[in-house]
């Protein structure tokens, strides 16, 4: 498919208003370990959860470049909420492999239906007679479940023959149960609790093979955001917040040396961190290039992990270096700059951030070739 990329959505403008608002439930929103209505809402309103949705439902059908400024700015005000605004973007971009009936029930009425994913593979599917499928099971760390109209979870489907199969199936709020699990000391306001269900039935339409996610292969959308690999993808999902999260601590870091306390020390850690997390930006921003382009060859693949989870170390490290730097008074119950370090620490331990489970077999492979067997 030939290489398209989107022209302004507007999301730049919206992801600015969002930012504001943010900055101002921030801190009630890690107290309270949820996203204050308003900020939920305005989620939907500055078109996250639309940015992929194919045009014929209204959405906008975005970049991959687009989107990422957008989280990395919300993110400097709130880190959990640009997490939950992002996954409801990449949300819907999942859910664009349902067959177009399952397209119609999720945005036949609104573009800006919120999807929360589970992307883990649990429970058991078994498929029923006359079609359709019978789904069991429990997913952990859910994102923005809480405010979810759908959820997209993974089970291994049983049929009348064969092997059983991964596939994701599609619900609608009221067919699910909620335990609050959620407990991380960071990214306490995305509300990544455990979804259950029980002998829940899933119509054909809702449900897709998760092969068609992971090799990008999508028989229902022409759009070119609805053709990219996961493996191109799938890290940039979740470190795009933690830009924006690194983004904020320099700022309220730097907001602590001030008169006295501003010295030579101080000003080389910010300098050193200000280093790292501009690298960072970098990488995350040459992942996006390259999925906007669809350069989707094995190695800028490899590379796109790669990228992935060296910004998460080199953000971990500034967001270290700045603490240091801002010493006790930093650490307050008050200060930002804890709550970006909390956040910061919780987000890169996602799987996807990961050198062994996301990026070490692959570009291992392009820098050595591959292993012998």
């Amino acid at each position: 498919m030939a290489a398209v990329i989107q022209g302004d959505t507007g999301l730049a403008q919206a992801a600015d208003k969002l930012r504001a608002l943010a900055a101002e439930h921030a801190a009630d929103a890690d107290t309270n370990r949820r996203l204050a209505p308003e900020v939920t809402e305005a989620i939907r309103e500055a078109g996250f959860a639309r940015h992929f949705v194919a045009s014929r439902w209204g959405g906008t059908e975005g970049s991959f470049g687009e989107l990422t400024s957008a989280v990395v700015a919300v993110g400097e005000a709130c880190a959990a909420t640009a997490w939950c605004a992002s996954l409801a973007a990449y949300s819907a971009r999942f859910a664009s492999h349902l067959p177009e009936e399952g397209h119609r029930a999720i945005w036949g009425e609104s573009p800006d239906s919120v999807i929360a994913t589970a992307l883990m593979p649990a429970g058991r599917a078994k498929a029923v007679e006359g079609g359709g499928w019978r789904l069991s099971g429990r997913w952990s760390y859910v994102s923005g479940v809480d405010f979810a109209d759908w959820i997209l979870v993974c089970a291994a489907a049983t049929g009348s023959e064969g092997p059983p199969q991964l596939r994701f199936f599609a619900l609608p709020r009221g067919t699910w149960t909620v335990q609050e699990t959620w407990d991380s000391v960071g990214m306490r306001a995305t509300a990544s609790h455990t979804v259950v269900l029980e002998d829940a039935d899933v119509p054909a339409h809702l449900s897709f093979d998760r092969a068609d996610m992971l090799t990008g292969h999508n028989a229902t959308s022409a759009a070119p955001c609805h053709h990219v690999p996961f493996q191109a993808v799938g890290g940039l999902t979740f470190i795009a917040p933690v830009v924006g999260a690194a983004t904020g601590a320099l700022a309220a870091c730097a907001g602590t040396m001030t008169g006295r306390r501003r010295n030579h020390a101080g000003e080389l850690i910010m300098v050193r961190a200000s280093g790292r997390i501009d690298a960072a930006r970098h990488l995350v921003d040459q992942n996006a290039e390259v999925i906007d382009k669809q350069l989707f060859t094995p190695e800028l693949m490899a590379r796109n992990e790669r990228n992935a989870t060296f910004a998460a170390e080199l953000l971990q490290e500034a967001a270290g270096l700045l603490v240091r730097g801002a010493g006790t008074g930093g650490l307050g119950e008050a200060h930002p700059l804890q709550r970006f370090w909390r956040d910061i620490t919780s987000a890169t331990s996602h799987v996807a951030l990961q050198y062994d489970t996301a990026a070490r077999k692959n570009y291992s492979a392009v820098l050595l070739g591959p292993e012998e067997q």
